[in-house]
């Protein structure tokens, strides 16, 4: 039996279960505010990342328009922050 190193075994682990999208989202939510700004921040709802796939909700209707307009630059910013490839499509509710 060879010999591992923990850290490896929790990324394959992580790598390979559901958890990934929720640790992903998790790591998202934390950076959301610095990367958009207090106020989009403020009415953003719920920010989800399933197969790269963003789904951001808020209820706001002027907010949604102006996500609607940013998708490439919340595309490119989460990408810069996160590790490229992480986000290839962003989702408004």
């Amino acid at each position: 039996m060879g010999q591992y190193h923990i850290g490896d075994v929790i990324k394959s682990f992580v790598e390979t279960s559901r958890l990934k999208n929720g640790i992903k989202t998790v790591q998202i939510e934390k950076v959301w505010e610095e990367l958009m700004g207090s106020t989009i921040a403020r009415y953003t709802e719920k920010i989800e990342i399933f197969n790269k796939k963003l789904f951001i909700t808020t209820y706001v209707g002027p907010l949604k328009n102006e996500l609607h307009y940013q998708k490439p630059v919340i595309i490119e910013r989460i990408n810069e922050a996160m590790g490229k490839g992480t986000v290839e499509e962003v989702i408004i509710r």
